[in-house]
């Protein structure tokens, strides 16, 4: 399906004056927008207009009422790193949508030599006079900086992770601001972590998104203090969720949070905390979280001055579960609430073929979600890649438990297996370019390196420390960008000890961590070697490709998949052998997950359970929920 090219039509001469003013001022406010028409899209994607484009609140677990948001039609230019900050601007880009996505009206790709320019009037509500306004970047790829009305505010560094500047004192004091962002973007030419952004996409590696891609948003808080993250931590076995909330200038002797907890919209526990301090609250027979009850609970947290003056509100919610290691029939296995649950995922890349990084809507989002449960798995293996916020909050209120991976760097290299056969000996099977991660020992960062990654790392573990849907980090995946493993596994688990590690998914492995966890995409599966104090887990396996012309995000290009069919009943018949064995050692090896690849074709790849612009379901939901079914059975 392709979207249509939204144009103007050209100015009737016949027209009078007035109207043909009136067409030039529409268009000088965005009109001249238009999504780039060469490939495939998905069908989501012809909604999307500069009016309504990303409009919903964009961090559901920290939500306020005095918001705007700056998503739309901004001033674009691209210019030499070395060149000043420009006076002119030569086009408009839809953000939230990177410069190479079709969406974004633009479709340019961009070198490390160069500098994107963003320029975006806005005004103040007239509500906010008197409040301290935040502007928030919900994430950026990679290097930014921020002036408004002409002065500079702040920089970042990081492609995955929000920021926010406090933008109060460079306001003007009435009219219109001035929002200018720069941002460099070296992808695979730097050391930067990127995940499967590449140069040169083929294979495994896709095309780069450089610049703005998620939600930018203003809000407005109190001049005087507020609230700036809260951290929540449920005991299911007391009955306890411990709540500590976090304030900019709100010293903890000065100012009280009142936490309350609400279940179906009645108040069923609440208490009261300084700022900076633990509150546990107890929760009288919890109901608790899984992905057949995915049951929450709201939280309402106020701040109040010394003078009892209501100065911060926010929205939150949690979930009560734990995840763990127990025995099970003489091995370690993943348990989830204390009872045995096999984790049966997708490799989910949560790529776009026209928003790339970038879902085209809030609901595009949620409907691979959707129909990866409808499918019959109870995980999903978000890989290299952290998602806007509310891809958590859909998993959340839909019931998917989350492995999340760190988005990775370092140099990965590829090879051509040629054909091979299975030990059936009734089929051809092509492997055409592999990926191929470290095997050896773990790389040696320079201080710098380190730093920046461990930073995301942080950032990344604490953004989304209090949803239930994650239940596993995995800092390393295949080597890339290796090094410390042990070190970092033991730094990931002091800092969120309520979930269960993979130190590295796939190879270069290390005697560390929860999980022993192989890739294997042979036909015939390896085994994971049994672990005595960790589980065992296949991270990823299947890849089975099936190529749907129509549907394909390149016909000239090598569509691949690490064994490929050509009709839907040897996709099936395959699909089946292989997971058989996924079913067998689970019940004969004590196989605690696994992880199909992947949700969808993405660009070259075309071992999807979806094709790219998800029009197509290879195999049918109901057919596989019928046979994964048997995976939950003890």
């Amino acid at each position: 399906m392709r979207v249509p090219i939204f144009r103007l039509k050209k100015n009737n001469m016949k027209l009078y004056f007035l109207p043909f003013v009136f067409l030039i001022v529409l268009n000088s406010f965005g009109q001249k927008w238009q999504p780039i028409d060469e490939k495939i899209m998905s069908r989501w994607a012809k909604k999307v207009t500069p009016d309504n484009v990303w409009q919903e609140y964009p961090r559901p677990q920290f939500e306020r009422s005095l918001w705007k948001n700056l998503n739309g039609i901004w001033d674009y230019t691209i210019l030499k790193s070395n060149q000043p900050k420009p006076k002119s601007f030569e086009g408009k880009i839809l953000v939230p949508f990177s410069f190479e996505s079709a969406l974004s009206g633009v479709g340019k790709s961009i070198t490390p030599e160069d500098k994107m320019w963003y320029r975006k009037k806005f005004s103040i509500p007239s509500e906010w006079k008197g409040k301290r306004i935040l502007v928030n970047f919900e994430a950026v790829d990679h290097d930014t900086n921020v002036w408004i009305n002409g002065i500079f505010v702040g920089s970042h560094q990081g492609g995955f992770d929000r920021f926010s500047f406090d933008i109060t004192p460079f306001l003007n004091d009435s009219g219109s601001q001035i929002i200018v962002v720069s941002v460099k973007d070296g992808t695979n030419l730097s050391p930067q972590l990127r995940g499967k952004q590449h140069f040169k996409p083929s294979g495994i590696v896709y095309t780069p998104v450089s610049g703005i891609w998620q939600t930018v948003w203003l809000e407005a808080v109190s001049d005087e203090a507020y609230l700036s993250e809260v951290k929540i931590t449920t005991d299911i076995e007391s009955g306890i969720v411990k709540i500590i909330p976090y304030g900019y200038e709100a010293l903890r002797d000065s100012y009280l949070v009142k936490a309350e907890v609400f279940k179906n919209q009645s108040k069923i526990t609440e208490g009261s905390i300084s700022t900076n301090k633990s509150l546990e609250l107890k929760i009288n027979k919890p109901e608790l979280w899984s992905p057949d009850n995915p049951n929450l609970y709201d939280l309402k947290l106020t701040l109040t001055n010394r003078k009892g003056q209501k100065i911060d509100q926010v929205n939150s919610y949690f979930g009560m579960r734990k995840i763990s290691l127990g025995d099970h029939k003489g091995v370690k296995y993943l348990f989830l609430d204390n009872k045995t649950l096999f984790h049966y995922g997708t490799l989910d890349q949560g790529w776009w073929p026209d928003g790339l990084l970038t879902p085209p809507s809030d609901k595009a989002m949620r409907y691979d979600i959707e129909i990866t449960k409808a499918m019959g798995f109870n995980m999903i293996r978000k890989h290299v890649k952290i998602e806007p916020d509310r891809w958590y909050y859909h998993c959340d209120q839909l019931g998917i438990l989350v492995w999340q991976d760190m988005p990775s760097g370092g140099k990965m290299v590829e090879k051509n297996n040629g054909p091979t056969t299975n030990k059936r000996g009734d089929k051809k099977y092509y492997t055409n370019l592999q990926h191929v991660g470290r095997t050896g020992v773990d790389l040696n960062k320079n201080t710098g390196e380190s730093i920046q990654f461990e930073k995301e790392l942080r950032k990344m573990i604490n953004i989304h420390f209090n949803s239930p849907r994650i239940v596993v980090w995995v800092p390393f995946n295949e080597g890339w960008g290796q090094y410390d493993t042990c070190r970092i596994s033991d730094l990931v688990k002091g800092l969120d000890p309520t979930r269960l590690v993979i130190p590295t998914s796939g190879w270069s492995l290390r005697n560390c961590g929860d999980i022993y966890d192989i890739h294997t995409y042979e036909v015939d599966l390896k085994i994971p070697a049994y672990h005595k104090d960790r589980a065992t887990v296949i991270g990823e396996y299947g890849g089975i490709g099936f190529p749907i012309k129509k549907n394909l995000w390149n016909p000239d290009i090598i569509n691949w998949g690490y064994q490929t069919y050509n009709n839907q009943e040897d996709l099936l018949k395959n699909y089946e052998y292989k997971f058989n064995q996924i079913r067998q050692m689970k019940e004969k090896h004590g196989l605690s997950a696994a992880v199909y690849t992947q949700t969808t074709d993405v660009e070259g790849e075309v071992n999807g359970l979806l094709t790219y612009d998800r029009e197509v379901i290879k195999i049918p939901a109901k057919v596989l929920n019928e046979m994964h079914s048997s995976l939950y059975k003890d």
